[in-house]
């Protein structure tokens, strides 16, 4: 039994760690690139390494040693477990099952330690992928079809909807092919649904955001009828509302309600949802009963602003007064889930703690907090507004019961706002005693709620004229809150009003130290700088309000009226262009843009702009005069009488207008017509001289027995007039000195010298009817033949319009919304 027992020899090459300090050359990295076996172990991947020579390659000789990587002997399975101290692949097993990893006796025999492999060379290479495939293929198309559903999605968010729909067109394109290659390879039970799923929805979306509603209620059909998709039954909430944009109510209930039965309880909030949808459908259709029910519902399981302000107007719609006020209450009940203000200041001087505070100050939660608050207001006021006139037998007890119903609630600060809009609605109904009643009763109230009511009272007696009370209020308000920029900018108002521009313009630039986006203020800055005559400084003003409102017609046309007053009447004109985008029926700004045109003596465009604007406003004595005057300019004097009509109608008492026409008749030649009309003209102004002046020039020319007559009646009220005259003349003799009196003495003479001058000068009857057209009758009537037609307006009288415009804008928009 003990015959193939070897024991280890007690000798100290039987130490298993002995010459583990000697030095081996095969670390010796500096002659590898000499080592013959090294370099072709490198070069072959197959082979033993050589043997290692002596520790000194000079002088040793090399001595084969038995390593793990030699001859193996084969053991018969038979022959079992070899036992201890026998050799096994000329290595004695050790009497231990404890073993140093690596350094055993064979590697003091030739055997060098390879923890790494590297004498087995490199490793293969990686088999190369086959593109060519059709499970590749097939992984190919189906990333490019997630990545067509992820660029449709990023355009619609970005609002390219006509990008949007066409990657997600080409999404459905390549998702049908990619089922028909998978149906080749592989069986149809592992064609991959949810991107199918996918690709349709956001193609039937896509289809719904262009507004292409008959494709979009295709494409959800095609989801909704396959049973394969799971839980596209609530896909039909968004086919109701395709309906109900199309205004197709009935449907539209019918898949809000298809959508609701397939909807599990569980889901709370999304069956709310539609049946707040519902409820809106009812509204829309006017079957307000119905809609009750539904806002109703919602009220009693998961209470919201929206369905409580929907339930009062289904109630107002059906006139039920306690049905109003208990939802009115239930709609104050409703709890808005946000934070006090109180979180947001400080307690403490702890500036860790103010840091804090500073960065959730106006953070994202923040804004939504202040935006849903504002929601609940706004509903709520709406909802008091709409109701406090019919709730009880006048609006006033109405909007007292509100009142009474918010003081009792969260929202007691709406109670102030209630009682203001309670005093606006007076204004409303010009009951002005009762408005500012109302607001004095705030005049005891905290700081911030007498302010805005000192404001509006300010406002309210400014517009009243009442400069005084206006004044006083203003600083009433100011000095309740220095910062309310609709306060400062009254009181600029009042100061306006009195004269000191400079005064307020400090107003107003304090309004807008306070608040930058108060347009009322840099509006009435920019008026009180133009009154200031600082053009430059007007201007700049009113182009940073235009970068503000980009469509306010006052503030272009104040633009545009600066430029002119700079003498810069092509950029008066652009500015005025611009302005007629925004008012294209505006009759003022055409005829504005007809002046300017005929300044600077294109008259083709100045006719064109004043007869856009007589065809807007036919009733502008100055266009109409100028219309007049153009087409007697260009001898069409037959057209020229249908403005002068016009004209006499809208001023009978103004003999100009006939006269004109008169004129025009005589002047086309129609000579039987104008004697008609002077005929008519001397009947209604019997003391006309003018009329009398050309009544017997016709009668000369025509060669009347009238004429006689006519003379006689022109040369007794030339000597009544003169009689009048003298008698003005001896009056003011007693009160003037004699030098001044003389000098009127004298131009009276001249005028009645040149009155007899001209009565003279009437042509005889041999004498060319043209020839008698060469003077102007008198200076109280002008001929439109005259250059009438080009003369531009007087200062005052542009000064007059330009103010009158300004002056509509001053203190616009105090009353707080």
């Amino acid at each position: 039994m003990m015959q193939n027992v070897h024991l280890a020899p007690d000798t100290d090459e039987d130490d298993l760690y002995s010459g583990y300090n000697d030095h081996n050359p095969t670390y010796d990295t500096e002659e590898l690139e000499n080592d013959t076996a090294f370099q072709q172990a490198v070069r072959t991947s197959h082979g033993r390494r050589p043997p290692i020579t002596a520790k000194v390659p000079s002088t040793a000789v090399a001595r084969p040693v038995a390593t793990g990587c030699g001859s193996k002997t084969s053991l018969a399975s038979s022959m079992g477990r070899p036992g201890t101290g026998a050799l096994q692949d000329g290595v004695t097993r050790p009497m231990t099952a404890v073993r140093a990893a690596g350094f055993t006796k064979a590697a003091l025999r030739g055997s060098a330690l390879d923890p790494l492999g590297q004498a087995r060379g490199p490793a293969p290479p990686l088999e190369a992928r086959s593109e060519d495939s059709p499970e590749e293929k097939i992984r190919q198309l189906e990333k490019k079809v997630n990545e067509l559903v992820e660029e449709s999605c990023v355009a619609s968010s970005c609002g390219d909807l006509k990008l949007a729909l066409e990657k997600a067109k080409d999404a459905g394109r390549k998702e049908r092919v990619l089922v028909r290659q998978r149906e080749q390879v592989a069986s149809p039970e592992n064609i991959n649904l949810d991107l199918t799923y996918s690709v349709l929805f956001t193609l039937a979306s896509q289809y719904s955001a262009n507004e292409m509603y008959a494709e979009a209620l295709n494409t959800y059909q095609v989801i909704v009828k396959n049973k394969m998709f799971s839980n596209a039954g609530r896909l039909k909430v968004n086919m109701g509302n395709i309906y109900l944009k199309q205004r197709n109510y009935s449907k539209a209930i019918k898949f809000y309600r298809m959508a609701l039965d397939q909807i599990p309880s569980v889901h709370k909030e999304m069956r709310i949802k539609i049946m707040q949808n519902i409820g809106v459908t009812f509204i829309k259709t006017g079957q307000y009963s119905d809609a009750v029910n539904s806002f109703e519902h919602i009220m009693s399981t998961a209470p919201n602003l929206k369905a409580g302000f929907n339930l009062i107007l289904s109630y107002f719609a059906l006139g039920d007064r306690e049905k109003m006020k208990k939802a009115f209450q239930k709609l104050i009940a409703v709890a808005l889930e946000i934070d006090e203000d109180d979180k947001y200041v400080s307690p403490s001087d702890d500036p860790h703690t103010n840091l804090v505070i500073e960065a959730i100050k106006n953070d994202h939660l923040r804004q939504m907090e202040r935006e849903r608050k504002a929601m609940a207001e706004k509903y709520i006021m709406t909802a008091a507004k709409l109701i406090a006139p019919v709730i009880e037998t006048s609006f006033a007890v109405g909007y007292d019961w509100c009142v009474e119903v918010v003081k009792a609630s969260p929202y007691v600060e709406l109670a102030n706002d209630l009682e203001i809009n309670k005093a606006v609605t007076y204004l409303k109904q010009k009951d002005f005693h009762q408005a500012a009643e109302t607001l004095k009763m705030f005049e005891k109230k905290d700081s911030r709620v007498k302010s805005a009511a000192a404001t509006n009272l300010s406002f309210l007696y400014y517009l009243e004229n009442e400069f005084a009370q206006a004044s006083s209020y203003a600083d009433l308000a100011v000095n309740s809150d220095r910062y309310n920029p609709s306060a400062l900018t009254n009181k600029g108002n009042t100061v306006f009003a009195n004269g000191d521009y400079e005064k307020a313009a400090e107003f107003y630039k304090e309004a807008l130290r306070n608040d930058s986006s108060c347009t009322e203020a840099l509006y009435n800055i920019g008026l009180t700088y133009k009154k200031l005559n600082r053009l430059d400084e007007a201007l700049d003003c009113f182009l940073k309000l235009h970068a503000i409102l980009r469509n306010s017609a006052h503030v272009l046309y104040q633009i545009a009226n600066i430029y002119e007053l700079m003498e810069d009447p092509g950029q008066a004109v652009e500015w005025l262009m611009q302005l007629l985008s925004v008012v294209p029926t505006d009759s003022r700004v055409l005829s504005k843009l007809g002046g300017l045109y005929d300044s600077e003596g294109d008259k083709s465009q100045a006719f064109q702009y004043y007869y856009e604007s007589y065809r807007y406003f036919p009733s502008s004595i100055d266009v109409i005069e100028w219309l007049g005057a153009y087409y007697v300019d260009t001898q069409f004097c037959e057209k020229a009488i249908q403005y002068f009509e016009r004209a006499s109608l809208i001023q009978p008492t103004q003999v100009k207008w006939q006269l004109m026409v008169a004129s025009c008749f005589r002047r086309s030649g129609n000579y039987q017509k104008a004697l008609d009309t002077y005929k008519d003209i001397h009947r209604m102004f019997p003391e006309n001289a003018e009329c009398l002046r050309f009544l017997v020039r016709l009668c000369t020319d025509i060669g009347l027995k009238e004429v006689q007559e006519y003379a006689a009646k022109l040369k007794r009220l030339e000597k009544m007039k003169e009689i009048r005259e003298q008698r003005v003349r001896s009056g003011r003799d007693g009160s003037r000195r004699d030098g001044s009196a003389g000098s009127d003495s004298g131009q009276n003479c001249s005028k009645s010298e040149r009155l007899r001058a001209q009565l003279r000068a009437l042509p005889g009857t041999d004498a060319p009817y043209e020839s008698s057209c060469s003077r102007e009758p008198d200076a109280s009537y002008v001929d439109p033949l005259g250059p009438q037609a080009e003369r531009p307006k007087t200062a005052a009288k542009k000064r007059l319009d330009e103010d009158d415009f300004a002056d509509e804008e001053l203190g616009d928009d105090l009353l707080p919304e």
